[in-house]
């Protein structure tokens, strides 16, 4: 095994922050983690904002410290703020984009069409809170409200409960079971039915 060279090594702790910031992200969002470079492009950004919040915070602790001081501003300080910093503002992204907060400001002032959700499946199923009826490809249709669903449109389970299964114009429901899970490789396409409130 091929010795890392300090130059290597100091990189990555230099790195540390962003990556985990990216760990902290993708660990609480249904985005899919990029490539190896783009994760380093990532943690490069987040690095950059973790050392300039770091930074601000050593300007106001030790702006406070002519009154108070907890401990001498160091290495070790620096790091624990960085590692803190890190965390916080890893919740926070992971928090703005499962609330799409950043793309609605985005979108009511008309610089972006996108929301935050990975693709349009986790969009409109996160977005409509309203009854479904899926279309299996073998013709089947199930009718039901849809509780859980992946982040990946094309594996995965979604789970589907207050379910009936639709024929014709009658609807069997399944009253002694909680839900359905059906496997998305199996669905065709997915109707969503119109709220009571909606004009038929």
């Amino acid at each position: 095994m091929p010795e890392i060279s300090k130059e290597t090594i100091a990189l990555l702790s230099y790195l540390l922050p962003g990556f985990l910031v990216a760990w902290m992200f993708y660990a609480l969002t249904s985005h899919t983690k990029p490539t190896q470079s783009e994760r380093v492009i990532q943690a490069l950004i987040f690095t950059l904002l973790v050392a300039a919040v770091v930074a601000l915070e050593r300007i106001v602790l030790q702006y406070f410290g002519h009154w108070y001081i907890l401990r001498p501003w160091d290495k070790d300080s620096e790091l624990i703020a960085s590692v803190i910093t890190a965390l916080l503002l890893g919740l926070l992204i992971a928090h703005l984009t499962n609330k799409d907060t950043l793309h609605a400001v985005l979108r009511k002032f008309k610089l972006s069409q996108r929301s935050s959700s990975p693709n349009e499946w986790c969009t409109v199923l996160s977005a409509r809170q309203q009854f479904i009826v899926i279309h299996l490809k073998d013709d089947r249709r199930l009718y039901g409200w849809p509780l859980v669903w992946p982040s990946d449109p094309d594996k995965g389970h979604i789970f589907v409960t207050s379910a009936s299964w639709v024929h014709g114009e009658t609807a069997l429901e399944l009253a002694e079971a909680e839900g359905v899970l059906v496997d998305v490789k199996d669905i065709g396409h997915i109707e969503f039915a119109k709220k009571p409130e909606e004009p038929a």
